[in-house]
């Protein structure tokens, strides 16, 4: 176009003329397209404006380094700035000398390393001076040089355990070996942190675990290193900690009002508690009072159902009329072996009891103690969050992969005869969150509000919306996010008080692993309290592939069949659904009871770790190995709770 043409056309335009349309690359302008273009009509993108989270990020919270005093015991090398490596997609070195990589990257780790004696063994194991000149610590350090590690593990294990532990080389609170170890696992958080793309937060584990009665928690920091580094770990040795859950709180309030900042505590999952991670009366000589309940439902907002210790969601004891109960169980012992299982303990370790049990807790205290969110992590002591089935890299680094490890023995006490074998250790698992940004400030919100989801491995796509006006068109809709933010809540929230004549609706959603296997159903659990005090359960399908139909007499679906082949560590997706979807009423909502939903996804079954290592290996597994796994994941509940 001429400049003479230009100056016409606009010249035109400013006094009003009319000019022909002319035509130009994006078509032909005119007056009525121009008036059109700097209006501004209501939004047609269905994507913008949008302010709720649009996609989960899976992270590990529960992750251990050679920086934690068993994990160095058991020959870890792999430090947190490795761990943050690893999971955020490099290919790392393991400590066995193995090359090792995710299928796909994380979006958020947590190094969360015992508390107690942090950063002794690198120390150890590089020959620093001041261990060195302590006796012990020469006679550990010159078996460590002589091949002898595992002698000095087990020696150093025991003196830790049973108080005989040099003091002139424990790596107490205040002392400079002990912030140094706490100084450089903050440092390898805020280096390995990039807003947007990977999360690596600050953290540890508290590790109370007198008698062998597992009660640990991890401790998750919201902050920067700027006010983490202005406290050290709370911790359990006497006489700088202790091992009652109270303490800690009263620690992380500490932290809080001492810092402005913001901490969570996520408790271990409680199969190896011997009935004490769920109280109800009382816990070390203390009742079960008003205090207790508001505080642990103020710093522990979410609870670790499944990881490489088995999966606490529930037991085949406590929900007789649910198949798939028994998944993953360990049931044998506390942590050592040293108090062998009873069925009363059952009731006090598992989630569904305790999210029970908390309903009671709240009609007697006002406030419910165990209203808490559902995760799964590692718990991995090999600085690695390698917790595919297809590329299992074990519980601590002997158990790292290897011909012998099928075979090999993880527990075994003489005294009781509790055994545990290293096949029972589970490949699980993973945090599911549901946070508008992967950042330390929004992923911790989201666990914070109890947006989240576990999932024993496979990274499936899980939504689950609670409401009173859902309606069954809701489930074809391809963005179900917007759907249930606007009708309902997500995972983790409350409904509101019943309206008259009103039962509550779920939405549900669920999108297979892109690399795993395909869906069989979407169940939603629920529990409740009667009027009696009685506490009650009931597990619903409510989505489910291909066209079963549930049995007439049992109302159960029939099993969606397997394709797994054990022998060559395979299976086909010929099988169950890519993706599931419903919209479910309770047919027996009473709105007079307080009650709790929360859903469970079940893939289709798949090859075990085991199934890999016998084909891989050339190995043949011990008489009862499971080599087969169905996995799943749990969302947090949805609450209900009559009058609010």
């Amino acid at each position: 176009m001429t400049k003479t043409l230009l100056y016409g056309t606009a010249l035109a335009s400013l006094m009003g003329f009319a000019l022909p349309a002319i035509a130009q690359d994006a078509g032909a302008l005119d007056k009525g397209k121009a008036d059109a273009a700097h209006q501004h009509p209501p939004a047609y993108s269905p994507y913008a404006e949008r302010d709720f989270p649009t996609r989960p990020f899976f992270g590990d919270t529960h992750l251990h380094t050679a920086f934690s005093m068993d994990a160095g015991a058991f020959g870890a090398k792999l430090t947190p700035r490795d761990a943050y490596r690893f999971a955020r997609g490099e290919e790392v070195t393991s400590s066995t000398g193995q090359p090792v990589k995710l299928s796909r990257p994380l979006d958020f780790l947590v190094v969360a390393d015992h508390s107690d004696n942090m950063g002794f063994f690198p120390d150890l194991f590089a020959g620093k001076p001041e261990v060195l000149a302590d006796p012990t610590g020469k006679k550990w350090y010159d078996m460590i040089q002589s091949g002898k590690g595992a002698d000095a593990a087990i020696e150093i294990i025991v003196a830790f355990s049973h108080g005989t532990f040099p003091k002139d080389i424990m790596y107490f609170p205040g002392t400079a070996a002990y912030k140094g170890a706490w100084q450089e696992t903050i440092a390898a958080a805020e280096d390995y942190n990039n807003p947007g793309l990977f999360t690596a937060f600050i953290g540890f584990e508290w590790t109370s675990n007198t008698g062998g009665n597992n009660l640990h928690r991890n401790v998750i920091f919201r902050d920067n290193g700027d006010k983490a580094s202005q406290v050290e770990p709370f911790t359990v040795y006497p006489p700088y900690g202790s091992d009652n859950p109270v303490d800690l709180w009263k620690w992380m309030g500490a932290y809080e009002q001492k810092t402005g900042g913001d901490v969570l505590a996520i408790a271990h999952n409680g199969n190896l508690s011997s009935g004490l991670m769920f109280p109800t009366v009382e816990q070390f000589g203390k009742q079960v009072d008003r205090e207790y309940v508001e505080q642990r439902a103020k710093w522990e907002r979410l609870y670790e159902t499944s990881q490489t210790k088995g999966t606490g969601e529930s037991h085949p004891l406590l929900s007789p009329n649910d198949e798939f109960a028994s998944f993953e169980i360990w049931d044998k012992g506390n942590l050592d072996g040293s108090v062998p299982k009873t069925k009363e303990m059952l009731e006090f370790e598992y989630a569904r009891s305790a999210l029970k049990n908390g309903l009671k807790l709240e009609r007697e205290l006002g406030t419910n103690p165990y209203k808490f969110g559902l995760i799964s992590s590692s718990d991995a002591h090999t600085g690695l969050t390698a917790m595919e089935e297809d590329n299992f890299f074990g519980k601590t680094t002997p158990q790292e992969p290897s011909p012998e490890r099928i075979g090999a023995t993880f527990i075994s006490n003489a005294q009781t005869g509790v055994k545990i074998m290293d096949w029972e250790v589970g490949a699980s698992g993973y945090a599911a969150v549901w946070a508008k940004d992967n950042t330390r400030a929004s992923i911790w919100d989201a666990m914070q509000r109890k947006e989240t989801y576990a999932t024993t491995g496979p990274r499936m796509l899980v939504r689950f919306f609670g409401g009173w006006e859902f309606e069954s068109k809701d489930a074809q809709n391809r963005l179900p996010g917007h759907i249930g933010y606007t009708k309902g809540v997500p995972m983790g929230g409350d409904l509101r008080a019943a309206p008259e004549g009103k039962k509550p609706t779920f939405l549900v959603a669920a999108l297979k692993d892109p690399l795993g296997a395909n869906l069989d159903r979407y169940q939603i659990v629920k529990g409740w309290l009667e009027a009696d005090g009685k506490l009650k359960e009931q597990v619903y399908d409510v989505a489910w592939s291909g066209d079963r139909k549930p049995d007439a007499g049992t109302g159960k679906l029939p099993s969606v069949g397997d394709t797994v082949d054990a022998a060559n560590a395979g299976w086909t997706n010929t099988i169950g659904s890519p993706e599931l979807s419903a919209v479910w009423e309770d047919p027996d909502f009473d709105a007079s009871q307080p009650a709790f939903y929360y859903g469970r996804v079940i893939e289709i079954p798949t090859p075990r770790w085991t199934a890999y290592d016998v084909k891989r290996f050339g190995v043949k597994a011990l008489p009862g190995t499971a080599m087969t796994i169905t996995e799943r994941a749990y969302t947090s509940p949805i609450w209900y709770t009559p009058g609010t």
